[in-house]
């Protein structure tokens, strides 16, 4: 006959005046969490697997037993994977739910699997373990976006366009270096998740509740099998940190952020008022009154979702700034937050890679604006800086030329004549030789094609920029 199943704790705390009162089930729901972290499941099999691994290496189980729980372990893992095993949430979580059916197949065995172990170094292994293979899967994504970014860059390699600062039409740049801006903004948090993985931290397993244990343990051993880069170093530091978790949320949070400045931007560039860029009708909606419309819905839940992320990282803080150093059950929330951070993070990601593979700039409609706000203003200025002007002169005489375009009803620096230009020159720097060849820096054509600093959003700089990203992601 099968033993009744117990939380681990209940033989202390007894079950509060009768299992099948309604109190106790008030309880047993608020406190479960395995409703969301038997998404953990594999992780904590991985931990135990490595855990039982070690207490045979060190004599506390012998091989067959060893062997017994890892069987079984495995064959709980197989049944979760194949959707033919239940989650007993009177167990309250993933930890009790594996352990208990380990036993109900095992038996005696089973009960030595927790010799050395609490759930507070367990589950803070466990969580560990998950950040790695969640970053892991987040850096995929990014990588397919920035992909996808580049892509879009090499295909508007021949469209120039408007940059803005403080919304107001700055210089003229290539478009494909604006996508690879893109693309670049997300190396941040690229190489940031990418330093989320158990080598790259100790483990916890090994600290028990929070002292260790008195037994002969080898967590050195089993940080190795797990791939952990050592064992824990202080237990009473390692039950209760969430470090990584944090970091893994504010990683999530400068991806939303990104994704929702870039949304915004996209969203303002499907305006009729710019029409700068289209995207594939599947990723707009219409009106339910208004027939004519196409809304970027996609994208403005991009940017409404960022601020729901944010959320995430500071409740995550939120729970841990009032914590004493040890393990206090408000840690159980944590994977709440991560798990949902994570899951609008991947989900943005991968709308975000589809809508940039669909978009395309609209060269017909934005360069016959390109002469609008002057964008060949600080070409010109670095072109008197060549002739030997300070660039402060150089800086006063072009806006007095463009103050005197606006006067005169002329829209573009390139309506002037040489002899205008010679004379503006004449009256702040009498010494300064200027030719025809001054036209060659102006209009946005002609400028973008004479970027030359290194990064620069055009020429040479934006053709070794789209190489080296396309070298890199193996396009």
């Amino acid at each position: 006959m099968t033993d009744t199943p117990q939380k681990s704790w209940q033989s202390r705390i007894g079950d509060g005046g009768g299992a099948d009162t309604e109190g106790a089930k008030l309880a047993a729901s608020f406190v479960e969490s395995i409703s969301y972290d038997r998404r953990i499941y594999k992780q904590d099999i991985a931990g135990s697997i490595a855990h039982a691994t070690m207490l045979a290496k060190v004599g506390l189980i012998n091989d067959t037993e060893r062997d017994e729980i890892i069987d079984g372990l495995k064959s709980i893992e197989r049944d979760i994977e194949a959707n033919n095993f239940t989650f007993d949430e009177s167990l309250e979580d993933i930890h009790m739910v594996i352990e208990d059916a380990l036993i109900k197949r095992i038996g005696e065995p089973g009960k030595k699997l927790h010799t050395g172990r609490s759930r507070n170094d367990q589950v803070a292994t466990d969580l560990l373990l998950w950040l790695g293979t969640a970053a892991g899967v987040l850096t995929d994504s990014i990588k397919n976006l920035q992909s996808v970014f580049v892509q879009l860059a090499e295909r508007s390699a021949d469209v120039v366009m408007p940059s803005y600062t403080h919304m107001q039409r700055a210089q003229p740049i290539n478009a494909g270096a604006e996508a690879l801006a893109w693309a670049t903004s997300m190396d941040f948090a690229f190489y940031g998740l990418n330093a989320i993985y158990p080598g790259n931290t100790n483990s916890p397993l090994g600290s028990g509740a929070i002292a260790g244990s008195s037994l002969p343990l080898d967590p050195e051993f089993s940080a190795m099998v797990m791939g952990f880069r050592r064992p824990p170093r202080n237990s009473i530091f390692h039950t209760a940190s969430r470090d990584d978790a944090v970091a893994f949320v504010f990683y999530c949070a400068m991806i939303s952020m990104h994704l929702s400045r870039w949304a915004e931007q996209w969203i303002i560039y499907m305006t009729t008022e710019f029409s700068f860029l289209k995207i594939a009708d599947k990723y707009t909606t219409s009106s339910s009154m208004m027939p004519q419309k196409r809304n970027p819905d996609m994208l403005e839940l991009i940017r409404g979702r960022c601020g729901n992320v944010y959320g995430d990282l500071f409740a995550l803080m939120t729970i841990l700034k009032g914590l004493p150093i040890g393990y206090n059950r408000d840690l159980q929330e944590d994977k709440r937050i991560v798990f949902r951070a994570y899951d609008t993070v991947s989900s943005c990601l991968t709308m975000a890679a589809a809508i940039v593979s669909s978009a395309s700039y609209i060269k017909e409609n934005i360069e016959p604006t390109l002469d609008r706000g002057f964008l060949d203003a600080t070409s010109l200025a670095e072109y008197l800086v060549t002739k030997s002007v300070p660039f402060r002169t150089a800086h006063h005489i072009v806006g007095s030329l463009v103050a005197r375009c606006e006067k005169e009803g002329k829209h573009a620096l390139s309506q002037l004549s040489l002899k205008e230009f010679e004379e503006a020159v004449r009256e702040k720097a009498p010494d300064a030789k200027i030719g025809q060849d001054i036209f060659d820096a102006l209009g946005a054509r002609n400028v973008v094609k004479r970027y030359q600093s290194a990064g620069a959003a055009g020429g040479k700089p934006f053709e070794e920029q789209l190489k080296a990203w396309k070298a890199r992601l193996g396009i």
